[in-house]
C-alpha cells in the first residue's frame, strides 16, 4: 500500500469522533475468574470522518479526497484533534516534553515517541508522522537547532543528529503529529436529501502501520 503524505482536510476532521481501540481476549473460567490476553502490543485508532461534515461543499471535498486516495488503496495523514501534541492539549510543545532516548556516544538516529502515564503504568507510542516545522529537540535539556544540529524526517518520525549525543545524556523532543490512516470503506453513500435532513454519510477511517 502506498502512503500519500497529505493531511485530510482539518476543517472536516474537526468534529469527527474516534480514538484508540485495543483487542483483548477474555476467557471466563469455570470458577468465575478470568484470563485476559492481547495479541496487540499497540493500540489502533479508528475515526468517523462523516461526523465532521457540515455543508454540501464539505461532502464535495470529501469525495474528491476519497477518489484521489482510491478508497482504501492509499494511506494519508489525519489530525486527531483530541491527541495531536507531545504535551497536554492546552499547552504548546516544548523541547523537553518527551524523552526519546539516551545517548551512547555513537547513535545518530532517534525515533520520536509519546509516553502515556496513569499511576505507575506507562505506554509508549511510536510517532511516525510529525508535523514538519513543529519538532523541537534538546540534549540534556539544551535546545538544538534544526538544520544545523539535527534533521527531521517527517515521513518516518526519525531525528538524525549531526553529532551523536554523549554517553548517558537524555534526548528530549516536543512536536505536533498526525496519525497515518486509510479509509476503511471502498464506498461512500451520499444523499442530498438525507444530508439536508441532518444525516451524514458513514465514512470510517482506520490507523495503519507504516
Amino acid at each position: 500500500m502506498a502512503f500519500h503524505e497529505i493531511r485530510f482536510p482539518t476543517n472536516l476532521s474537526f468534529g469527527s469522533v474516534g480514538g484508540p481501540e485495543r483487542r483483548t481476549e477474555v476467557v471466563t473460567l469455570a470458577n468465575g475468574f478470568e484470563e485476559r490476553n492481547t495479541p496487540w502490543a499497540h493500540s489502533r485508532r479508528r475515526y468517523e470522518a462523516g461526523a465532521g461534515l457540515r455543508t454540501l461543499d464539505d461532502v464535495d471535498r470529501l469525495i474528491a479526497f476519497f477518489e484521489a486516495r482510491r478508497g482504501r488503496m492509499h494511506g494519508f495523514r489525519w489530525k486527531d484533534w483530541s491527541d495531536y501534541k507531545s504535551c497536554p492539549p492546552s499547552q504548546k510543545p516544548s523541547h523537553i516534553d518527551q524523552e526519546i532516548g539516551i545517548g551512547d556516544g555513537a547513535t545518530l538516529v532517534f525515533a520520536l515517541c509519546k509516553t502515556y502515564r496513569s499511576g505507575l503504568e506507562t505506554y509508549t507510542r511510536r510517532i511516525t508522522k510529525p508535523v514538519a516545522g513543529s519538532v523541537l529537540v534538546s540534549v540534556a535539556r539544551d535546545p538544538k537547532v534544526e538544520g544545523q544540529e539535527f534533521e527531521v524526517n517527517p515521513a518516518t518520525g526519525e531525528i538524525t543528529f549531526a553529532v551523536p549525543p554523549d554517553i548517558g545524556v537524555t534526548v528530549y523532543a516536543g512536536f505536533e503529529f498526525d496519525v497515518p490512516v486509510r479509509f476503511d470503506t471502498d464506498a461512500i453513500m451520499t444523499s442530498v436529501a438525507s444530508f439536508n435532513a441532518g444525516e451524514v454519510p458513514d465514512v470510517p477511517v482506520v490507523e495503519v502501520r507504516v
